[in-house]
């Protein structure tokens, strides 16, 4: 057990007590029986009771020094997502309407609601966002919540360990990061790198074993050499060597090239003192005693980050050609950098009171502004990971404001976060009084001016080839969504018009009021025309539109008698013809006996609306009614009415396309399984994608068009399925 778990509610509540006197403790008691009944009989997979989890996420909570509504909170949180009986209504009548806007902020969306893994995920990180704008403490609900969950990851499969620890390394971390929260941050990104590089993990741990004594009689040596000087300066001060943690050492071998013997900053000496005055008098100190490496000193203090950390970092080099880092800061600046965001909260009379934190959560804003006009999942995520995950760089204004932006930002990213306007009438740009151009990628220190013009147009569509930020990608293209939107109209309804003939599909049909309306509610389009236009502009994607309104009609559809899906004896040839009026389990209106042909274009299956089409000399081509061939044709009067026969033998082939999340053995898992449920694979077709998916093209026996929708929805539910729908 770590040192952060309660084992009981007496721990809890001294945990509690101990940093707010003051607090409401029957709160957290009522909540603590209430969540011990809800999850009564329920065991998590490790084999342990499941209330464990609840009280280890409210004791977490306790260790960052958070209010009692939090940690009610974090006991209740999974209560509404998995116990029977409990609604949010339930728990704003036991508990109060901020703890119930708590436990709704952590609670995931139902994957029942979306068509994929990506799109439940990204809508439900969505949510957290949007309820973290209104209360910081969701987040770090969450962290709490995630960071039990990877320290018992060791009961999940290998691809769910595998997939949550990609998941926490790309949103879970960097969002502890971005929040200051560092003895989380560095916990969960530890416990992923053991589940992402299993090998890489152990191995840096044995390394780092096997010299420990040898750095530890260095450090001692620099620490006592350093404290002496320290106390002639009559300087009170707390002194201590850490090793750095793992994932920070991986990740430098990894980005820099370097086997684990060339790493030899392995080892940080923290000093705390009282004051700034001091800080910078230690630095001074420390710079006399050992010679520095040069561009390895910050000044975070003057300059600090978004997420309210403050310190002085140098790197210098030991007597012994050992380099090693000092950091120094306050006492009340180590608070911040171990507990962030935590450490901001004060509280009177049971209000919340947030110290300025307008000011410094600047960038959660950010996310919102663009996050509003993020239509598509994939695109959403991708963005995310940009902005909470880049290296940033600090650059100032004419007026030496400074402006903090990812790494790789250009002017255009700059213009855009000073402002909108300034960014929309950008003609051009000076760096340290030296024009230059709009792709130039700025650095920390720079002075930035932006060069405007009233009669400009407005920024160019390449931009967005060019811009860093989320913020300056989504205010372009809101420029053009609302300056072109006719032109965004018509190439949006293009587009879409495309990608359904590409699925087969007619548009018309597949804009049906009963169909394109779930969609518009979805994403708050107002119209039609709103949707064509948001996929003009690139806000959402047509492969996604088509292939929800695709679902739609098919949930519309009457459903046919259930059949159980087996594996047909006969396949007959896509094509062939038949030797009898029936053996295709066609019936052609007029012409009994003639030669049947499935139409390659829509491959029709029973269930299917049918018609039949009359050629030359080779029979009748059957389609399916929603065929874009239907209609397009240019002889109308060579259609025919068909139907399928009321029984058949027959078999059929049907084509699915598959995106999924790409990993070895994918396809080999994904053979196996089909052959567990019985269904014949006629062909196969796979590629890898440039963004570690993979596009699975499959042709599939069956005997009807609703064992092919059962196909589909099984291979939906795998995990790795991201995106699944019939060709």
């Amino acid at each position: 057990m770590t040192h952060d778990e309660c084992k009981n509610l007496d721990e809890l509540i001294s945990t509690l007590v101990k940093y707010h006197p003051d607090a409401d403790v029957a709160l957290v008691e009522k909540a603590y029986h209430f969540a011990e009944r809800a999850h009564a009989g329920q065991m998590r997979k490790s084999g342990e009771p499941y209330f464990v989890h609840p009280l280890t996420v409210a004791g977490i909570l306790a260790k960052l020094m958070l209010d009692p509504p939090t940690i009610a909170a974090g006991l209740l949180h999974d209560t509404v997502e998995d116990c029977e009986g409990v609604t949010l209504e339930v728990i704003t009548q036991e508990f109060g309407q901020e703890v119930a806007v708590l436990v709704d902020g952590v609670t995931k969306l139902k994957r029942l609601d979306f068509s994929s893994r990506v799109e439940q995920q990204a809508e439900s990180i969505r949510k957290m966002i949007l309820a973290m704008s209104r209360d910081i403490r969701v987040v770090l609900i969450k962290l709490a919540d995630r960071t039990h969950n990877m320290r018992t990851l060791k009961a999940q499969s290998p691809e769910s360990q595998r997939r949550i620890a990609q998941e926490t390394l790309d949103i879970y971390a960097p969002l502890a990061h971005r929040l200051g929260v560092y003895k989380i941050k560095q916990e969960l990104e530890d416990l992923c790198l053991r589940y992402l590089d299993p090998d890489g993990y152990q191995n840096l741990i044995a390394k780092v074993g096997m010299k420990r004594a040898e750095r530890e009689q260095n450090i001692q040596a620099v620490m006592q050499t350093l404290g002496e000087k320290i106390r002639e300066m009559d300087i009170r001060f707390e002194i201590d060597g850490r090793p750095k943690h793992f994932y920070s050492i991986y990740r430098k071998m990894v980005l820099q090239h370097k086997p684990f013997e060339q790493i030899y900053d392995l080892i940080a000496l923290r000093v705390l003192v009282d004051s700034v005055q001091d800080c910078y008098a230690v630095l001074g100190i420390v710079h006399t005693l050992w010679k520095q490496i040069p561009n390895r000193f910050k000044d975070y203090i003057s300059m600090p980050k978004p997420n309210m950390y403050q310190s002085l970092h140098t790197t210098v080099v030991g007597e012994n050609g050992m380099p090693f880092e000092v950091q120094i800061r306050t006492h009340e600046m180590h608070r911040i950098a171990e507990y962030g965001i935590a450490a901001h909260w004060r509280y009177k009379e049971g209000k919340q009171a947030a110290d300025g934190l307008d000011n410094k959560l600047y960038w959660l804003r950010q996310i919102l502004d663009w996050q509003n006009d993020m239509r598509d999942s994939e695109e959403f995520i991708k963005s995310l990971k940009v902005d909470l995950f880049s290296d940033e760089i600090f650059v100032f204004t004419p007026k030496g404001e400074i402006v903090d932006l990812p790494k790789g930002a250009t002017p255009i990213d700059f213009a855009y976060r000073i402002h909108s306007e300034v960014g929309n009438k950008c003609v051009g740009a000076k760096v340290n009084g030296r024009i230059v151009t709009l792709d130039t990628q700025l650095e920390t220190g720079d002075f930035v001016e932006i060069i405007t013009q009233q009669n400009s147009k407005g920024p160019s569509r390449d931009w967005l080839k060019i811009v860093k930020t989320s913020q300056a990608k989504a205010k372009i293209r809101n420029f053009y969504k609302k300056e072109l939107k006719e032109e965004n109209i018509a190439s949006g309804k293009q587009m879409l018009e495309y990608e359904a003939k590409r699925q087969s599909a007619n548009l018309s049909a597949l804009m049906k009021a009963e169909y394109a309306e779930p969609i518009l509610r979805k994403f708050s389009f107002a119209d039609l025309d709103d949707l064509y236009a948001a996929v003009g502009c690139g806000g959402i994607t047509a492969t996604h539109v088509v292939t929800r309104l695709r679902e739609e009609q098919r949930s519309h559809e009457k459903p046919l008698v259930p059949l159980t899906p087996r594996v047909p004896e006969a396949v007959p040839a896509r094509g062939g013809k038949s030797s009898a009026k029936d053996d295709m389990g066609i019936r052609v209106a007029g012409l009994p006996g003639c030669q049947v042909h499935f139409a390659k274009c829509c491959t029709p299956l029973p269930g299917d609306e049918i018609i039949g089409y009359i050629t030359r000399g080779r029979g009748v081509t059957i389609h399916s009614r929603e065929c874009v061939n239907v209609n397009t044709s240019h002889d109308p009067a060579r259609w025919i009415e068909a139907e399928w026969s009321e029984s058949t033998n027959s078999s059929y082939n049907g084509s699915i396309q598959i995106l999924a999340a790409d990993r070895s053995n994918l396809l080999a898992d994904l053979m196996s399984y089909l052959s567990a449920q019985k269904v014949t694979v006629c062909a196969l077709n796979a590629r890898v994608n440039s963004n570690q998916t993979c596009t699975i093209e499959l042709t599939l026996q069956v005997a009807n068009k609703q064992e092919l929708d059962w196909i589909i929805k099984q291979i939906a539910k795998r995990q790795d399925t991201i995106e699944i729908f019939r060709v």
